[in-house]
């Protein structure tokens, strides 16, 4: 969340930024004025708790409490408790409407109102040409043996499905492909010599965290969405992830990390869980939007310096990832709208799927500042002493849809799909299945 004192000295900025990322219904200054209140209630119940203490004193001397301290008592203890509840409800309003306020945007990241006004930045890798009829995943997958939408449907419902096979195969290949860089300092030092960044080259640790947070934990990460994405363990305090960083982020809950620990990087896996609320058409197709699935993520904590040149670390690191796998990608800004409401800012992926004719998302990174880690109060301890809250960054390094760029950029005429050089080692030496 953000901090209270910034909101009061930046009103009109992040009400247009609340506004640019599409929150219509948050009003900055109805929050303002909840704060006014609040801190108008606190001080009474402070002068008041002053008062009480003051009169406990005066009927602890020695001798007999005369009536009218007695009476005076009564009185501030009646006043105290009536500015007590008084503050507390004015709390239950404040403390949800403070939370409900997005992150404010870098200037940098373009206004628009839907993800068609992500501006392109980058663009790589040529598309294929085919001299026969292309085919999608799906038909592929489907073909090969490799994907039962039937079964899946069958057992758990639409959008779960049974991938079975040289497809799991290819699935675990792409994740030890991705653990292996991202755990080797040297390629993860050319990667930031490549890119001219002043970042440190140290390796991620690789983490198997929870699938599931408790309620206020997934609230203070920022990303409890009830409507569109999150599962509800039902009679339980416990919603399912929709993404690894979601359960990586809050490890370190209420801690304090020292500087000298950072950057703490992690390389988490999960299946993770989503809704996908609205979801038709191509992307309830083969494996492209499903409600399970697989993925690794990278999660950096950072001093407040050094976030930003982390986050385009990571954007580097994802497109090292797409190059080696020689699939034709862009890489796009998000505007305000898509970014988030934890982000300050967001890049995308997206490969190229000649079944579609377009570019559809594989990574996302995403730069969040102190967002989380205020409500996660996860703090710093400077070298000189100091606190400050930490910053963290959270980026794609692979899900299951790179299998779906890999699959239709390098599928054959007979059918098979030719695999890129960067996996055959993990499949056996094969070169395509």
């Amino acid at each position: 969340m953000l901090d209270i004192r910034y909101i009061r000295e930046n009103a009109e900025k992040v009400q247009k930024s609340t506004l640019d990322k599409g929150y219509k219904d948050i009003s900055i200054e109805d929050l303002l004025a909840l704060d006014d209140e609040r801190r108008s209630l606190q001080l009474q119940v402070d002068d008041l708790r002053e008062q009480r203490n003051l009169n406990a004193s005066k009927l602890k001397t020695g001798g007999k409490p005369d009536q009218a301290t007695i009476d005076e008592g009564k009185q501030i203890k009646i006043a105290l408790a009536e500015r007590e509840t008084l503050l507390q409800a004015v709390e239950d309003k404040f403390w949800p409407a403070l939370k409900a306020v997005p992150n404010v945007a870098l200037d940098e990241v373009p206004v628009g109102e839907t993800e068609d006004e992500n501006v392109e930045i980058r663009v790589w890798g040529e598309k294929p040409q085919f001299d026969f009829a292309v085919k999608n995943h799906a038909e592929i997958a489907e073909a090969k043996g490799w994907l039962d939408k039937e079964r899946g449907a069958k057992i758990a419902g639409a959008r779960f499905v049974y991938m079975m096979g040289d497809l799991v195969l290819l699935e675990m290949a792409l994740w030890r492909f991705g653990m292996d860089v991202l755990t080797n300092q040297a390629i993860l030092q050319q990667i930031i010599s490549d890119n001219n960044l002043n970042v440190s080259p140290k390796a991620f640790t690789p983490i198997l965290p929870p699938a599931a947070a408790k309620q206020a934990v997934f609230e203070a990460t920022g990303r409890l969405n009830r409507q569109e994405q999150t599962y509800k363990i039902e009679d339980e305090d416990l919603w399912l992830n929709a993404s690894a960083e979601h359960t990586i982020a809050p490890i370190y809950l209420d801690e304090i990390l020292p500087e000298s620990e950072l950057p703490i990087r992690y390389v988490g896996y999960t299946t993770a869980f989503r809704r996908e609320a609205g979801t038709y058409g191509k992307d309830a197709e083969g494996f492209f939007r499903l409600h399970q699935f697989n993925k690794l993520e990278m999660e950096c904590f950072t001093t407040s310096e050094s976030s930003y040149d982390e986050h385009l670390f990571l954007v580097a690191i994802q497109e090292y990832l797409m190059q080696q796998l020689g699939l034709p990608h862009h890489v796009l800004e998000k505007c305000t709208a898509d970014i988030g409401r934890p982000n300050a800012k967001g890049i995308d992926i997206e490969v190229w799927l000649p079944s579609q004719n377009t570019y559809r998302e594989t990574h996302t990174a995403d730069y969040i500042g102190d967002y989380q880690t205020r409500a996660m109060k996860t703090r710093v301890r400077r070298a000189d002493g100091s606190l400050e809250l930490a910053h963290t960054n959270d980026a794609t390094a692979f899900s299951e849809r790179p299998l779906i760029g890999i699959i239709e950029n390098n599928q054959t005429a007979e059918g098979d799909v030719i695999l890129p050089e960067v996996l055959r080692p993990y499949m056996g030496g094969r070169d395509r299945i």
